[in-house]
């Protein structure tokens, strides 16, 4: 009897000191939210990328090699 009430006095010790932790955040230092990246739309078809992953031609922006080549158009030099 002695050890089953030692284990709950153990239990509610440990669910006090959760309890008062939840409110407080765990990380100190201020998270960085990611910079907007511009979008483009295809000329083809007209879904939105990243400017970063679209192919370039002489007539737009493309989602594809295919698009572009599609749209006949020619890379840019």
């Amino acid at each position: 009897m002695k050890y089953l009430f030692i284990l709950l006095l153990v239990l509610i010790v440990i669910w006090a000191v959760k309890r008062t932790r939840v409110g407080k955040p765990t990380q100190s230092s201020p998270t960085e939210k990611p910079s907007p990246t511009e979008m483009v739309a295809c000329s083809h078809c007209g879904i939105h990328l990243p400017h970063a992953e679209a192919v370039s031609g002489q007539k737009g922006a493309y989602c594809s090699t295919e698009h572009r080549n599609a749209a006949q158009d020619s890379n840019p030099s």
